[in-house]
């Protein structure tokens, strides 16, 4: 399935001469329609948006492209530019491929310092609250050990899923803590077990926006299209001005051929971003 310029611009919010600047600098790979016009596909799509982003956050558009050539060199044979997240950060733009982060105009490797210095500086303390927490623990409520897995995040993954799994059993229905623990789980890799939370999440509390997105994430992430795609419409319903979840549901109309519907969320998602 593919769009037409036209489409594109409208859904993105680019220009036309924007969008063909982007192919003849080899970043799309659009094909020929019948009459010899472009048509894009969803990849397109991916690139572009993340263009339009960088652009919304005042980076140039020569800075834009120049930084998409640069990384498209930087990228492993194979990478592709959409397997990896670009983001403004303050008049630089950033790359983030799961752990790894860098300047793509430098090339240089970069640190998140303003979180690894919290995380520093509070793991101690943290740690040592847990520590505290397991020898009073008959004195402690469900809604203590949710707060101290919050806590725990950023400096012992292990202990703030224990924490969650604490509250959890002293409150089976704490619907924060199994979105926090079904996230956890997610990030490692475990969708079905992350999956299994956000359910209960939503069994206690079923408007739950939160719980049915991060659902259809992991849903999608399991390859049940038709069920993650009713998680992103409930999470829709419950807040429509959600634009990641039109955007992901825009790509399951995609990939099942559904243009007019595809369209329809991707024209959303692009207002809402532009708001």
């Amino acid at each position: 399935m593919s769009y037409t310029l036209r489409e594109v611009s409208a859904m993105l919010g680019l220009s036309p001469s924007q969008i063909r600047a982007y192919a003849t600098d080899g970043f799309l790979t659009p094909e020929e329609g019948p009459e010899g016009e472009l048509r894009f596909g969803f990849h397109d799509l991916v690139i572009l948006r993340t263009a339009g982003e960088l652009a919304s956050a005042n980076i140039p558009p020569r800075k834009v492209r120049r930084v998409l050539e640069r990384l498209r060199d930087q990228l492993p044979e194979g990478r592709s530019l959409t397997a990896v997240r670009i983001a403004a950060d303050g008049d630089r733009v950033v790359v983030r491929d799961g752990e790894t982060v860098w300047n793509p105009e430098s090339g240089q490797s970069l640190f998140d310092f303003s979180v690894a210095d919290i995380a520093a500086k509070t793991a101690p303390f943290a740690l040592r609250n847990a520590e505290q927490a397991r020898e009073r623990e008959a004195q402690l409520a469900a809604d203590d050990w949710y707060d101290l897995g919050c806590e725990l995040e950023m400096s012992s993954i292990e202990e703030a899923k224990e924490a969650y799994e604490r509250a959890i059993k002293l409150e089976p229905r704490h619907f924060d803590a199994h979105v926090n623990l079904g996230r956890l789980l997610h990030e490692q890799g475990e969708p079905a077990a992350a999956a299994e939370h956000y359910r209960k999440a939503i069994s206690a509390k079923p408007d739950h926006e939160t719980a049915w997105f991060n659902l259809g994430v992991a849903l999608e992430d399991l390859d049940h299209m038709r069920d993650a795609a009713e998680a992103y419409r409930r999470a829709i319903a419950l807040d429509d001005d959600n634009a990641d979840a039109h955007y992901n549901l825009a790509g399951l109309f995609e990939r099942k051929g559904d243009k007019q519907a595809a369209l329809r969320h991707l024209a959303t998602y692009a207002r809402l971003r532009k708001s």
